[in-house]
């Protein structure tokens, strides 16, 4: 069915299709770019799996903006283990797109048990992987 009203929408955007790439078009943010290819963010994707690549890695859901660790032994303390879920929110790169939990777990008589983690921890852990992104980005508008 002829549609005036599109035909005239049509119409009206072909001269602006016809003006090509001039160089007076802003360059696109990066940043703000969405991310299509793996669902999430690329930059926080590759500086996430770049800060855990010491922890063996359990899962990982590019699609999802999941990455799961399995437990970690530090070899200073034989006594203590840590695993780490990081959780990619957006598909634009900021600050509140990466939330990072952890679990810890202690060797008392052979036995692990449940031990508190320091917030500070996990807060450390997102702002690496923040600052890793951010140079990732960085290094992509340079290259």
């Amino acid at each position: 069915m002829f549609r005036p009203r599109t035909a005239l929408v049509v119409l009206a955007a072909l001269p602006l299709v016809a003006c090509g790439g001039g160089s007076a078009r802003p360059k696109a943010d990066l940043a703000a770019s969405k991310i299509t290819t793996i669902g999430v963010n690329s930059y926080l994707w590759r500086a996430t799996l770049d800060t855990l690549s010491f922890m063996p890695l359990l899962q990982t859901d590019s699609n999802g903006g999941v990455i799961v660790t399995d437990w970690y032994v530090n070899p200073q303390t034989p006594a203590e283990r840590m695993k780490v879920t990081v959780s990619i929110l957006d598909q634009d790169l900021r600050a509140d797109a990466v939330r990072v939990a952890a679990l810890r777990e202690i060797n008392r008589n052979g036995q692990w048990v449940s031990a508190p983690v320091q917030a500070a921890t996990t807060q450390k852990l997102e702002d690496i992987i923040l600052t890793k992104a951010r140079d990732l980005r960085r290094a992509s508008i340079a290259g």
